[in-house]
């Protein structure tokens, strides 16, 4: 199996089933869907298995149901599960760009076990852009994973495709409620020296507005994120990453990219970077 696209839930509703839905249009069908439940009860999850089975994909689900501690716990949990060469944490609510995405993802892969590009040994991270719904704009991602690039602006999971000995070792910390997820890519980038290849390609569709972006879980974020670059990076490279920021009017350049007039065009100027970045 090359795939296992991971999804958890509780009591998501219609969201489950149309992120399934678009799970089951991927032109490539070499993935397994791991469905891991915090014992729901608003029938979605039946619902989801009845589509899938309905497709002739039933052989395909894997579906776990049992309480959890949160959804980095529930995370976890499917990837003991999950059989795949890679791993893509999708949640409910978000979607692949196109049909396409896995067949991409799997010639990119394909063509680094070419004899001349022969895949290094050690753990791999493939990652792309998103599509944010909101703005109905790309949002770009740094074609170079940097101390930088780890401290302002990683790929969030439902763009990134980790291959599965990322998780042998430990998974996401549950003691962590909003960046357990970012932590375990500065873990892989500073501890593990994994390789993270730039897909340069439209990975997903993020719909935006979850828990991590409630309010009440805005000074919890600023928290943890000060907590984890502080474990994985010098003082040099924080005091580098600060001033950048400033220097750059970080807040600034948020609005822009999170306004629906401004956001396009200011995407645009950001991917015209990144290539010139790229070239160098």
């Amino acid at each position: 199996m090359r795939f296992s696209i991971v999804i958890v839930c509780f009591n998501a509703g219609e969201k489950l089933n149309q992120t399934v839905e678009n799970v089951l249009c991927q032109s490539m069908t070499d993935y397994e869907i791991v469905i891991k439940d915090g014992m729901s009860t608003d029938g979605s999850v039946e619902a989801a298995a009845e589509l899938i089975k309905s497709r002739g994909a039933a052989e395909r689900l894997k579906l776990i149901r049992e309480k959890d501690a949160g959804i980095y716990d529930a995370m976890n949990a499917a990837t003991k599960h999950a059989t795949g060469e890679y791993f893509i944490f999708m949640n409910c609510g978000d979607y692949f760009y196109d049909d396409d995405v896995l067949r991409r993802v799997s010639d990119k892969l394909d063509a680094l076990r070419a004899p001349d590009q022969a895949e290094e040994s050690g753990l791999t991270v493939l990652y792309g852009n998103r599509y944010l719904i909101p703005t109905k704009s790309v949002e770009y991602v740094s074609p170079r994973m940097t101390p930088l690039t780890c401290y302002r602006n990683v790929p969030c999971h439902q763009c990134c495709f980790y291959q599965a000995a990322c998780f042998a070792e430990r998974g996401y910390r549950t003691d962590l409620k909003v960046r357990a997820d970012y932590e375990h890519i500065l873990w892989l980038y500073f501890s593990k020296k994994a390789r993270f290849i730039y897909l340069d390609d439209c990975v997903a569709k993020y719909e935006g507005g979850g828990y991590s972006e409630t309010p009440e879980s805005v000074k919890r974020s600023e928290a943890e994120h000060r907590e984890i670059t502080r474990k994985y990076m010098t003082r040099w490279q924080l005091f580098y990453c600060k001033t950048y920021m400033i220097l750059t009017l970080q807040p600034l350049r948020h609005f822009l990219a999170t306004d629906p007039v401004m956001s396009k065009a200011y995407n645009g100027l950001i991917r015209g970077i990144y290539k010139v970045l790229k070239r160098r």
